[in-house]
């Protein structure tokens, strides 16, 4: 039975507060896998487990019927399956026979497919070619309840679970990050609605393009996201979420106001900062960690009427280290400027060796542009030898963006894919890059950049500056903490041919591009941007990068009441 637990908003620390009939609840079997308290529900005899944990939930591991159990609401010690009982994180290196698993989804009537199925290799197949793995089940769930039966499959058989929206983890974690995962294929979850607050419900399976042309078409509303049309909302909202408009509007997850999601013991809440304050926390910034988010419920707002999208390539930048750094140090005393730059600039520089460039958009008039903007930007720089700045309309400036590629993405039989290597650095803007950083940076490139056996690219966008609405939010907004960024830097190094071997120079060159920034400047701290996750990281090394300590302290502790199997798991999740 489906779990629906919407009602139940008091839940402040994962133990629900008595309702008024106490001494009639003590006694009901619980039909939400909530238990305990001072007079809740008990677990015996639920469908859940026999076990009501410390925290206030059913199950039957040693998590739920170990230290803290509740014998007054169900059984503790006694009555674990061995089988089931273990918390181990590491999952099943090769994908089990369908036995249990899959006789448990089968009389769930979970729609799957396996490793027999004519179409798992194309389910199965990576944003990032690079990284194959072969999950031991792909749900290809129609219903939350679907979600809701597959996970707890998943749970009883200690295999490990990863949602796949979009499917362009850089690491490949939606597809577990490892062989053997569920996979749970959100595809079928495609709404795109707007409510009378303007307030849109967007599906986990919704590619961007998709959830950009649907809110402008109902009602001319808008987000701030990324760029390219088929990101998947799911991991894009939900660990940041970068666009050209975010320093006039936030990131994608600073829209949030509500998530549908499944958690680990497959209940169904809807997450806010009123209800289940704690995962809606979680959610923002980790959600891979906590649950399956089926929809999500995001604050949208009025399109603009036009948009200016400009750009301009600026010649000679690998000839000399020096003057290059010379040249970026204005660029980033310009993007500080508060009397030219304000939150409605956004901005991004592109380099790969041969070409570089500056561009972004602009809320504001082309005049405005072409006579403040525009000479303060290119004072001192070379001479373009391109230059554009056009008004558009919304839809117009983000076709634009995603340089040619249609808004309107397939809902199935998505098929792009790329093979590549990327990092990233977050640039504080109380440790902005130096003259003998960029010196070292631009040295770096031109010596191996240049006439690389490899294409690669950097991109560093303009988090912070003048009224940035990304730095308006305290750290503690969120599970997603840097709140402090000034640039935040890809590095990207590709083959450019998917169907070649990857080539063994990527990997060194590229971590040595980043190398060349951090290793030059010992004394600031860079962290990394979770949306670039960089699978050449460990877990400790993952967690200092993306959280701060206390974020990741809170998140560990939240995982542990919500999710102490670790049933959502991939490498480099929260408690790994």
């Amino acid at each position: 039975m489906l779990v629906n637990i919407l009602i139940l908003a008091g839940l402040a620390t994962f133990v629900l507060a008595a309702p008024v009939d106490q001494l009639e609840r003590r006694a009901t079997i619980t039909p939400d896998a909530t238990c305990g308290g001072s007079g809740g529900y008990t677990c015996l005899g639920s469908s859940f487990g026999n076990c009501c944990s410390q925290n206030g939930w059913c199950g039957s591991t040693a998590a739920y019927c170990g230290t803290g159990c509740q014998p007054g609401f169900g059984t503790c010690g006694s009555g674990t399956n061995p089988s089931t009982t273990s918390t181990k994180t590491t999952p099943p290196t090769s994908t089990p026979t369908s036995g249990t698993l899959g006789d448990c989804l089968t009389q769930k009537n979970v729609p799957i497919r396996l490793t027999s199925s004519s179409d798992f290799n194309q389910l199965a197949q990576p944003y990032n070619l690079r990284l194959p793995y072969t999950p031991a089940v792909i749900v290809i769930p129609t219903t939350v309840q679907h979600i809701s039966d597959a996970v707890t499959c998943a749970a009883k058989n200690n295999v490990k679970v990863q949602p796949r929206g979009g499917g362009h983890s850089y690491a490949a974690f939606s597809l577990g990050g490892q062989n053997g995962a569920m996979v749970i294929d959100l595809q079928s979850f495609q709404e795109v609605t707007l409510d009378a607050n303007n307030v849109a419900k967007v599906g986990g399976g919704v590619r961007l393009g998709n959830l950009a042309q649907g809110i402008y078409n109902q009602k001319q509303r808008a987000l701030p996201h990324g760029t390219c049309p088929g990101v998947g909302v799911g991991g894009h909202a939900t660990h940041g979420g970068f666009g050209l408009s975010s320093r006039a509007w936030g990131l994608t997850l600073d829209t949030i106001v509500g998530l549908d999601v499944v958690l680990a013991n497959g209940s169904f809440i809807k997450a806010t900062p009123s209800a289940f304050p704690d995962i809606y926390y979680a959610l923002r910034g980790a959600a891979d960690s906590f649950g399956i988010v089926t929809s999500f419920h995001l604050q949208t707002q009025p399109a603009p009427a036009s948009v200016i999208n400009w750009s301009f390539s600026i010649p000679n930048m690998f000839k000399s280290a020096a003057s290059s750094a010379n040249y970026f140090l204005h660029i980033q005393s310009f993007a500080q400027n508060a009397s030219v730059v304000d939150r409605n600039l956004g901005i991004g520089i592109y380099m790969d060796g041969q070409g570089f460039s500056i561009s972004g958009t602009y809320f504001g008039s082309l005049d405005n542009f072409n006579n403040k903007i525009k000479p303060e930007l290119l004072r001192t720089l070379p001479t373009p030898t391109s230059q554009s700045a056009t008004s558009m309309t919304w839809l117009q400036s983000l076709t634009a963006l995603a340089n040619g590629q249609s808004l309107s993405q397939p809902t199935t039989g998505y098929n792009q894919h790329d093979d590549f290597f990327a990092k990233s650095v977050v640039v504080p803007t109380s440790g902005q890059l130096t003259a003998a950083t960029l010196t070292s940076y631009f040295d770096y490139i031109i010596k191996n950049g240049v006439n690389s056996a490899n294409p690669w690219y950097s991109i560093i966008n303009l988090y912070g500056g003048p009224d940035s609405q990304i730095n308006a939010k305290p750290t503690s907004f969120s599970a997603y903490s840097d709140r402090t960024a000034l640039w935040v830097i890809q590095h990207y190094g590709y083959t450019g041919n998917t169907g070649a071997p990857f080539p063994s120079g990527i990997i060194p060159f590229i971590t040595g591009l980043s190398n060349s920034i951090t290793s030059a400047q010992p004394q600031t701290v860079f962290p990394g941007y979770i949306n670039y996750v960089d699978p050449s990281l460990t877990p400790a090394q993952a967690h200092a990068a993306y959280y701060d300590d206390a974020t990741y302290a809170k998140l560990v502790g939240i995982k542990q009441t919500v999710d102490p199997g670790k049933v959502f798991w991939n490498p480099q999740a929260i408690g790994n």
